[in-house]
Order: C-alpha cells, then sequence, then structure tokens
C-alpha cells in the first residue's frame, strides 16, 4: 500500500496491481486499488480503477468503481463509471452510473448498489492465499 510517510492513519493511500501481476484469491482493502494485471477472485476495496488491458473474474465491492478492461462477474458499488474500452459480463448495481459510448455489457444494471455496497470490514483469514505470478 503506499501511503506518503508521516501521513496520519486513514489518510488516502492507494495500492496498484501491475500489468505484470496476476493475483489469483480475494483481496479486501481499505484503500483504492489500481488494477493493470488479472484477479481471479472477489475484490472488496474503497474504490477501484480498472486499466484498459486488465481482467477481473469475481465479485467487486467498492464505493466508486471505474471500469475500462475486461470484467466478469458482479459489481456493486455507489457510483459506477464504464468507460468506452469496458467489456464486462455480470450485473452492475449502483446508485449513480456513467456510461460511455461503446462500452460493452452483457448482463443487468441496477439501480441500488448504495446498499448493497456496505463499508469493508477488514478480517484476518489464514486461510486467504495470494499468489503472484507473470501475466502471459
Amino acid at each position: 500500500m503506499a501511503r506518503q510517510s508521516g501521513a496520519p492513519r486513514g489518510a488516502s493511500s492507494f495500492s496498484m496491481l501491475g500489468p505484470d501481476t496476476a493475483i489469483t484469491g480475494d483481496i479486501r482493502a481499505d484503500a483504492d486499488i489500481h488494477v493493470e494485471g488479472r484477479i481471479e477472485g472477489d475484490v472488496a476495496c474503497h474504490g477501484l480503477v480498472q486499466g484498459e488491458r486488465s481482467t477481473i473474474i469475481g465479485t467487486v465491492r467498492a464505493e466508486t468503481v471505474r471500469l475500462a478492461g475486461t470484467l466478469r462477474g458482479i459489481v456493486t458499488a455507489r457510483d459506477v463509471v464504464i468507460l468506452a474500452t469496458a467489456r464486462i459480463e455480470g450485473d452492475v448495481s449502483y446508485e449513480t452510473l456513467t456510461m460511455e459510448l461503446g462500452a460493452q455489457l452483457a448482463g443487468t444494471l441496477k439501480p441500488g448498489g448504495a446498499e448493497a455496497a456496505p463499508a469493508i470490514a477488514l478480517t484476518a483469514r489464514p486461510e486467504a492465499e495470494l499468489i503472484l505470478t507473470a501475466a502471459e
């Protein structure tokens, strides 16, 4: 997680998964996450930014979501932005939605994301596994 040295706890922070990163397993963070690689698992975070060449296969829960790549699964967020390069297979629940011309969605759009996206509670899960491999 990136946090400036000396910044107070709870200050805005983010984590970035680069294009050469592939994760199999769930991700939970109280920070924003920027994904340029591949995730196979559920993602729960404050904010998610997905790069154009990235892939997420799983459920996404966040306050804000900005999708530009491929996503197969369910998205639940208060604010959702779907960019023209996004390719989504699944359902999207939202409170506010912006969708650019050219975006592809094979699924449903459902208002009501605010109620369905509770605050993230981080708990230790010893059975969780994180495997980092080079993306092909």
